[in-house]
């Protein structure tokens, strides 16, 4: 459906697509980088001058990438990639609030609250990228299903 796009993410890398991986390491750098934007939000607070927060552009760059990255694995599996697109959505409305919440503690008091609702919700959103991509591993499927 997305020609070369197609080609480079859904190749196998030991007997998991590529995108598996990608969309792991987006949900860990999306985290990482929220803690640079809380960190930055903190510094903004000391300073007398500052009325509101300031968005940080790796935050909302790898924010970007995962929500479009999440969007094209819905199209090669519907059912995990719908699932995940919900989690990241989420993810993304909660940060969102957060951040607004950041900017009005900037304006009245100076006190930034951490972004706890929006790393929760990136806990759920690894858990699940992370199921989707040990779930392909046959000595994970092999181990679960004599589990059960």
């Amino acid at each position: 459906m997305f020609g070369p796009l197609d080609a480079i993410l859904t190749t196998e890398v030991l007997g998991v697509i590529l995108v598996k991986y990608l969309l792991v390491g987006l949900v860990l750098a999306n985290m990482a980088t929220r803690i640079l934007a809380y960190k930055r939000n903190v510094n903004e607070a000391d300073d007398d001058d500052v009325e509101t927060a300031s968005r940080h552009p790796l935050h909302t760059a790898s924010t970007i990438v995962l929500i479009l990255t999440t969007f094209y694995y819905a199209t090669y599996a519907p059912h995990g990639g719908v699932v995940l697109t919900m989690l990241v959505l989420g993810m993304f409305l909660t940060d969102f609030f957060e951040f607004e919440t950041r900017s009005v503690d900037l304006r009245n008091d100076g006190q930034v609250r951490r972004p706890n609702g929006a790393l929760t919700a990136s806990l759920f959103v690894l858990a699940y990228a992370t199921f989707q991509l040990a779930n392909e591993f046959d000595v994970f499927v092999d181990t679960l299903s004599q589990i059960i």
